[in-house]
């Protein structure tokens, strides 16, 4: 079965920036969309970024537009989450999936179950 494999999460203090990996070993990213998404304590998962296969078009929600910058690399079969500015808000287990489209309100395929164990972020002075 695949499973995603989320990577680059760590402590950083509030302004810094991460950049997160998303990969899949034995599954080809770049025929699929991807999105971001994260997970806050006691919240639901929420997407925040996705990007096209084809001509690799982008989609941000607004709290992290102009902040985060997702990109792909077919080559190494990976999708970023470069994320800068980063806030105390931010704090969360980011993960990636794929997605049917990329746009506003964008969603897992129903039925996703190839989820990874996710990056925890943790953004604290």
């Amino acid at each position: 079965q695949v499973q995603f494999v989320e990577s680059g999460g760590g402590l950083v203090q509030p302004g810094g920036s991460l950049r997160l990996s998303c990969a899949a070993p034995g599954f080809t990213l770049d025929y699929y969309a991807i999105g971001w998404f994260h997970q806050a304590p006691g919240k639901g998962r929420v997407g925040l970024s996705c990007i096209s296969s084809g001509d690799s078009s982008t989609y941000y929600v607004d709290s992290v537009k102009g902040r985060f910058t997702i990109s792909r690399d077919n080559a190494k079969n990976t999708v970023y989450l470069q994320m800068n500015s980063l806030r105390p808000e931010d704090t969360a287990v980011y993960y990636c999936a794929t997605v049917p489209r990329c746009g506003g309100d964008f969603e897992p395929f129903a039925g996703f179950d190839s989820w990874g164990k996710g990056t925890l972020v943790t953004v604290s002075s």
